[in-house]
């Protein structure tokens, strides 16, 4: 994963917000570099910045302190490059799921026809091959969730922002996202930064994970995740598994954000 120049480098960020009340710190001297191609993970408590982070880093928050820089460029708006995924989907109910899909190569200035063989690809393979001339509201929520994956996924980022993007489904569906992330990023070698809740998704899916603090948010650990790969669900049964989300639950606990 070593690389001279990090695919992100985040350098001392700070976010504060004016409020009436005064201003809120949401982040304070965040320092995080993501190596190209690593599945990086941030896990903290509702209301500690997660998303806020994400947000300054897919440049639609501007930053209050610091410096951020994507491919070695510093920020200046939306890099380039750059695919992001909510925990809503955001489809548009008003048009079929491959124009949906589609949609990214639109906002880029792409042609629709150029990428449609693509978006057809990405389709078959989340499983929704059949569901492309289907509307959003026709679709279960982790179909709809697949294809706002494949939107991110078409124009081929070189980094995916993703933020709880599995919070809201059931946790069978969130098993089988995690499952075809996992096997997707390793087949195309994308940066990934993603947001949840979840230690054991985070232990899953990383290959590192990053704790933050209450608000203001604060980085105070950072864990190497080395477990095989390719990674199927059994090995979250492992002893390794197992001392990994003890050993984050227990920092969590000893800061009083957690109970063990």
């Amino acid at each position: 994963m070593a690389s001279a120049v990090p695919n992100l480098a985040i350098d001392r960020v700070g976010k504060v917000y004016p409020s009436s009340h005064g201003a809120v710190t949401a982040l304070k001297d965040i320092n995080l570099a993501i190596a190209p191609g690593e599945f990086v993970s941030i896990v903290g408590p509702s209301g500690c910045g997660k998303s806020t982070l994400l947000k300054c880093v897919a440049g639609l928050e501007p930053i209050s302190s610091g410096s951020i820089a994507v491919h070695g460029k510093p920020l200046d708006g939306p890099p380039d490059a750059l695919g992001v995924v909510f925990q809503r989907d955001v489809l548009l109910d008003w048009r079929t799921i491959l124009d949906n899909v589609l949609l990214q190569a639109e906002f880029l200035g792409h042609s629709k026809a150029e990428y449609r063989p693509k978006a057809q690809q990405l389709l078959e393979r989340f499983g929704l091959s059949g569901f492309e001339d289907r509307h959003p509201w026709e679709l279960s929520g982790g179909m709809r969730q697949r294809a706002s994956i494949c939107r991110a996924l078409l124009c081929e980022p070189e980094l995916l922002l993703m933020d709880e993007p599995f919070g809201a489904l059931d946790a069978m569906t969130r098993d089988d996202l995690n499952v075809e992330l996992a096997r997707i990023w390793q087949g195309t070698n994308k940066t990934v930064m993603f947001i949840t809740h979840s230690i054991p998704e985070a232990v899953f899916l990383s290959d590192r994970v990053v704790l933050m603090s209450r608000s203001p948010g604060e980085i105070v650990d950072i864990i190497d995740i080395d477990l095989p790969r390719p990674r199927s669900l059994s090995i979250r049964e492992s002893a390794a598994f197992g001392d990994y989300t003890h050993r984050i639950r227990h920092h969590f606990a000893e800061l009083g954000i957690v109970q063990e």
